[in-house]
């Protein structure tokens, strides 16, 4: 079937770029990708994992979906709400405020995770590869299962934590100089969107025991708030062989991370104040 055909709704410059590209059955281990078309320099060519339980005689494959940008936003998330819309309805992914402000729509593209909300459809290259977030399970297509993710998350108890009268008192105002606030910097604007921890190797071959950068660098933002009493049981919960001391300072997560923050150097001073557990 021509890819013309398969593709319904297309617009009339994707969908002549379209036929004359061979058809897409493409499976991971083999992929016959479109013929990409050099005279139409508008059309990107979007190669999608996919992969559907419902239907476990396919393998995990690559579909390939033409987008005319004359005709789209200037996000890759605009792309795949055009391709779900227009093209394909099957097609499943996560998202929700398309300001990088959820996490909802992360995942591996051409290589490199990130937000779909935030990446620009880039103009140097016709080709544009997305899969979900790497060793991750996947519930269907770009949707990660994050159900470990969380679950370590909810491990460090990331709320405050108050000791003697004062944790009676649900009333009672914490107050912070402007300095103790400062510290908190650079590791309250985490999203949780799992980029960073998914591009840690430590993490593909260790996620049942290691933390990821994410939840330690989430664990020492609750370490360095001055208004909280458990410092010394936060520290002692992550000291052991495996919940901090994968971490081996590669820096993939700080050079991942959609909000420009720098979960290596918070896993670093992490490990600099584990004496502080048993002082």
């Amino acid at each position: 079937m021509a890819v013309a055909a398969r593709f319904a709704g297309v617009t009339a410059r994707a969908a002549a770029a379209a036929s004359r590209a061979t058809p897409v059955r493409a499976l991971a281990s083999a992929a016959v990708d479109q013929k990409l078309d050099a005279k139409d320099s508008s059309i990107t060519y979007f190669k999608i994992y996919r992969w559907d339980p419902d239907t476990p005689e396919q393998a995990p494959h690559l579909m390939t979906y033409p987008i005319d940008r004359s005709e789209c936003g200037p996000m890759v998330l605009d792309a795949l709400i055009k391709i779900k819309d227009e093209q394909d309805p099957t097609l499943t992914f996560r998202r929700s405020c398309r300001e990088g402000i959820c996490g909802s729509c992360a995942m591996n593209l051409n290589g490199t995770n990130g937000l779909a909300c935030l990446s620009f459809i880039p103009d140097d290259t016709n080709t544009v590869t997305i899969h979900p977030l790497p060793h991750m399970s996947v519930i269907k297509d770009l949707v990660p299962d994050m159900t470990n993710f969380y679950k370590q998350y909810s491990s460090i108890k990331p709320w405050l934590q108050r000791s003697g009268d004062d944790a009676a008192s649900a009333n009672t105002e914490h107050l912070q100089s402007e300095g103790d606030r400062r510290k908190l910097d650079g590791m309250y604007e985490c999203i949780l969107c799992a980029c960073c921890s998914t591009s840690c190797p430590s993490y593909w071959w260790n996620s049942e025991k290691y933390m990821g950068p994410a939840v330690l660098m989430q664990a020492y933002r609750w370490v360095s708030d001055s208004r909280d009493h458990m410092k010394k049981e936060r520290l002692a919960a992550l000291d052991d062989e495996f919940s901090l001391y994968r971490c081996h300072q590669i820096m993939n997560c700080s050079r991942v991370c959609p909000k420009g923050l720098n979960p290596a150097r918070a896993i670093a001073k992490l490990m600099k104040e584990m004496d502080q557990a048993y002082a």
